[in-house]
């Protein structure tokens, strides 16, 4: 009984470290093929050549992603919340903020989140588009995109107003927050200088001034 006892508490002892070296190894990988996405785009980027840039083993970025789109698909969503965590960014407490302090300080918050996926997010569309061209994973993403961001923008926008807002509002918001195609070249690479879009603060409370909201 004392060997067994011991091999399980040898086994318990280890589990966090392998653990912890598991989520640095995911976070190598999604660093890797956000970068060779944006540079390269989808064809021209394969998982060996992220699993090389990570550091690791093409059988492990399968392991972890499943497929290339899965790879790609969750390289985006980290890019959208800032983390790998599975929490949807309506649920955490970030967007929660919206709602909270004065208009001010609801738009800070907001601009803050727009400029993320604007910085991080955008760059990576290019590489979905592309993909969902011959992927059916990555068209589904690609087509449930917009609604999604549709979504996002109209459970943000009621928060910050404290209440359901018009449909004609979401509508004008979701027609200047990150539109995708303006900012995608010819070849589906992205293009434009997205860290001097105007997603701040005071940008949006013009446009929420304007429409008397």
């Amino acid at each position: 009984m004392a060997p067994s006892s011991g091999r399980r508490s040898q086994s318990s002892y280890h589990s966090p470290l392998r653990a912890r070296q598991a989520a640095e190894t995911r976070q190598s990988v999604l660093a890797a093929a956000t970068r060779l996405f944006v540079e390269r785009g989808w064809a021209a980027t394969t998982l060996a050549a992220v699993a090389a840039a990570a550091g690791t083993a093409v059988e492990t970025v399968y392991s972890a992603f499943g497929s290339k789109s899965g790879l790609l698909i969750a390289a985006i969503d980290v890019a959208i919340v800032g983390d790998d965590d599975d929490t949807p960014l309506v649920e955490r407490a970030e967007f929660a903020a919206l709602g909270a302090g004065k208009r001010s300080e609801r738009l800070v918050t907001a601009a803050r989140i727009i400029t993320r996926a604007l910085v991080h997010a955008v760059p990576l569309m290019g590489a979905l588009q592309e993909a969902s061209a011959s992927d059916a994973a990555s068209k589904a993403r690609w087509q449930a995109y917009e609604t999604d961001r549709r979504t996002v923008i109209q459970a943000g926008l009621g928060l910050i107003l404290g209440k359901q807002p018009p449909e004609t509002l979401v509508d004008s918001i979701w027609a200047r927050v990150e539109p995708i195609a303006p900012m995608l070249s010819a070849s589906g690479r992205f293009s434009a200088p997205h860290r001097d879009l105007p997603a701040d603060a005071s940008t949006q409370d013009k446009l929420l001034r304007a429409t008397g909201r």
